[in-house]
């Protein structure tokens, strides 16, 4: 499965891997570096991902007259 079949939690998972398989310091360098370019990749791709939904978010929010609006997020806790 490649990573542009990963869901963004999926993505985010591999992420999370791979960060504490780095910071375990126990990979050989040339494996480091291969985790390193793909954990690069991924964050790219999250990214991507992110600013996508929030355009969507944004165009789906109308203003007073018909015209998109954009409005802050409010998360409720």
């Amino acid at each position: 499965m490649t990573k542009n079949n990963l869901s963004f939690e999926q993505q985010m998972e591999r992420l999370d891997a791979i960060v504490k398989q780095l910071e375990k310091g126990e990979a050989p360098l040339n494996e480091s570096l291969a985790l390193f370019e793909e954990g690069t990749a991924l964050i790219a791709a999250c990214g991507k991902m992110l600013d996508e939904a929030e355009q969507k978010v944004v165009a789906l929010k109308k203003g007073e007259n018909g015209e998109p609006a954009e409005t802050p997020f409010e998360g409720g806790e």
